[in-house]
């Protein structure tokens, strides 16, 4: 577990500084650049269709290796995020209007793929007044028509706290719904704005209650200047609503507009958070370095499936 360092400011927020060996990145964080026949061959298709990926427009580091198996994280709704997270690299600013051809168009980059997993998320559209749900819903929909088999996972916002808007996403009938809670209580005001932790905590609540059947998921980023404590409480709030699969990852900060890194954990550290986690019910947990939400999407679901019996 980790311990506490110095504290600076950011954006008139206190916060704490990047702390890097050496000021570089440590070793375990290095991965390849991009560029298998796999990887082209997706990203061709996604140009070709017009579509978003929080794959390219978060900057993930695992980009490479998943675009390599064929698996992408599609985002609905345009690449304009109505907030301002300080940890994200997804533009912000005002969204254009919705496109009614992006489910099919989604649908239809499914089932040329042959994907038999795929993860559907979105930016914020708090300017919308479902939230964005009824595109969730319309892009299940279009893509179970298409591809019956594929396994359908939303990585949703939190809408508002609107349950009407989860309930439509619910209604069609995803097997996976996650929502990230992201980073502890204390830190939502400098990193998360515009979200609300107890709200986060309540989506997740709902949705399990709503479908007991379909395990809800969360994400959790670490690095921001959070303490052992409340790591702690954050992973026990988060099965005290019953949430079954969790992903612990290593914030990376986008740029110098960004929050910066406050430590790096160790891949040990990986290790005993996921041990911790495990201990207090998980029925699966994905914990390294470079972890993010949708890494092993489908080996996830799989083994909170088999754990559940």
């Amino acid at each position: 577990m980790p311990t506490a360092v110095p504290a600076t400011f950011f954006r008139g927020r206190r916060v704490r500084p990047d702390a890097g060996p050496a000021g570089g990145k440590p070793r375990w964080l290095k991965v390849r650049a991009p560029g298998s026949e796999g990887y082209r061959r997706l990203k061709r298709l996604m140009t070709e269709q017009s579509l978003n990926t929080v794959c390219e427009e978060a900057n993930c580091p695992n980009i490479g290796e998943c675009w390599h198996h064929g698996t992408a994280t599609f985002m609905i709704l345009g690449g304009v995020c109505t907030r301002a997270c300080a940890y994200c690299n997804v533009a912000h600013g005002h969204p254009g209007p919705v496109d009614e051809t992006e489910p099919m168009r989604i649908a239809e980059a499914v089932r040329t793929l042959d994907l038999d997993y795929v993860v559907i998320t979105s930016v914020d559209r708090d300017d919308l007044q479902d939230g964005g749900a009824s595109a969730f819903a319309a892009t299940i929909t279009a893509t179970r028509a298409l591809s019956p088999n594929c396994h359908i996972e939303t990585l949703i916002p939190d809408f508002g706290g609107q349950a009407t808007s989860l309930d439509t996403v619910l209604a069609a009938g995803p097997d996976v719904l996650n929502h990230n809670i992201e980073t502890v209580a204390r830190l939502y005001r400098t990193a998360r704005p515009g979200g609300n932790y107890a709200r986060a905590l309540q989506l997740l609540d709902r949705a399990y209650r709503a479908r007991p059947d379909a395990p809800t998921k969360s994400g959790l980023m670490v690095g921001l200047g959070e303490t052992d404590d409340e790591l702690r409480t954050t992973l026990a709030d988060l099965r005290r609503v019953n949430c079954g699969i969790l992903t612990i990852g290593q914030y990376l900060r986008p740029s110098l507009a960004h929050l910066p890194v406050a430590r790096y954990y160790h891949p040990d550290e990986f290790a005993a958070l996921k041990a911790s986690a495990l201990a207090l019910g998980f029925g699966h947990v994905e914990s390294g370095p470079l972890v993010r939400s949708s890494y092993h999407a489908h080996q996830q679901a799989a083994s909170f499936a088999a754990a559940s019996g």
